[in-house]
């Protein structure tokens, strides 16, 4: 039962990076290629028809999180509290930026939640990753000190970075140099899956710059996910055993290049959906990869001392378990279903769409 709740929370969150993942990369586009008041206007309508019931998944996420894993919920929300909380800024800001645009015809006013919108959407790219490479690092549970736990054996408490800047410390911050790598690794994929988004849904005057800057961005992150690889065997020599002891895992990985090779062929697609369609792949194959070298760890622990999480040791009674499957499902048909009434009411290009649809 805890294999199917892992890969449920897994499906439901895979989705809402797909997803809201377009309104950041959209976002960061907006900050850097949005020049022209009507380009301003479309890029970030894209983003605003739908950003509020993409981010019905994150909540969905974590409601499910705390319901089948509450060990690890509560271990994760408290340890990583203060990134939490910026995020947590960063997605209000976000939302009221898009929403407040253009309650008044003042250019400083537009110009101001211009770069709210751009700014936290970068953010959130970033700290997004940062959290992904705080999960395949792993964190001090229970804070040991010279092999002594300063708390309980799941939990801990991260600083936003200590001194050192390092993932090899003792005890590390929440950034350091090698989260910040898969931060940077977030905020590119994310910017290639936005503008993606921008040319299949808007007619934007930038889209035809927009493949060239989508294909440029591809080299960078080949460039980077070879380096992430390298680094990573430095901070866990043991990252990759799971592909060597489980070979069907390897699919992951595969998706996730399939994706980036796809999308070196941007300018050659005749269809836009392809491009967004190779994005997505990178976006999922990312995140099972990561996953999938992870498992059965949720979150792993730095010392010897206290046990990495797992889905076992994290997880509730297994009746619980198998109550919240039922309600789970319901709940996931129902927000496939809002999913696709709302994206087949506004499918095609969104330029003379505005909120009242």
């Amino acid at each position: 039962m805890e294999i199917y709740w892992y890969i449920i929370i897994a499906v439901v969150l895979g989705i809402f990076f797909v997803l809201d993942g377009y309104d950041f990369g959209v976002g960061i586009i907006h900050l850097f290629f949005a020049k022209k008041e009507k380009d301003k206007v479309v890029i970030a309508k894209s983003a605003g028809l739908f950003w509020d019931s993409n981010e019905v998944w994150l909540v969905a996420g974590g409601g499910m999180l705390f319901m089948a894993f509450p060990t690890l919920y509560a271990s994760a929300f408290s340890g990583f509290y203060l990134p939490l909380i910026i995020v947590l800024w960063l997605i209000i800001f976000r939302a009221i930026s898009l929403e407040f645009r253009n309650k008044f015809n003042y250019q400083m006013w537009k110009d101001m939640w211009d770069k709210a919108f751009g700014i936290s959407s970068l953010l959130l790219a970033l700290f997004f990753g940062i959290a992904l490479g705080n999960v395949v690092r792993g964190v001090n549970l229970g804070s040991v000190t010279n092999g002594i736990s300063a708390y309980e054996a799941h939990y801990f408490f991260l600083p936003l970075w200590d001194s050192s800047f390092s993932p090899l410390t003792e005890h590390p911050g929440v950034i350091d140099w090698f989260t910040i790598i898969i931060g940077f690794i977030s905020v590119v994929t994310l910017a290639i899956h936005g503008a993606n988004w921008i040319i299949l849904k808007t007619n934007s005057s930038v889209n035809t710059k927009l493949k060239s800057v989508v294909f440029k961005l591809t080299i960078v992150l080949a460039i980077l996910t070879v380096f992430s690889l390298a680094i990573w065997q430095v901070v866990n020599p043991n990252s990759l055993n799971n592909f060597l002891d489980k070979p069907y895992l390897i699919i992951f990985p595969i998706i996730y290049f399939t994706g980036i090779i796809g999308l070196f062929f941007v300018k050659k697609f005749k269809k836009d959906i392809y491009s967004m369609l190779f994005s997505t792949l990178v976006i999922l194959g990312g995140i099972t990869s990561s996953l999938a070298s992870l498992f059965p760890v949720i979150l792993p622990s730095t010392n010897k001392v206290n046990n990495s999480l797992t889905i076992y040791n994290t997880s509730t009674s297994q009746y619980g378990l198998s109550v919240a499957l039922f309600w789970g499902i319901i709940g996931i048909i129902l927000m496939i279903i809002y999913a696709i009434v709302q994206y087949r009411f506004m499918k095609g290009k969104i330029d003379e769409m505005d909120y009242g649809h």
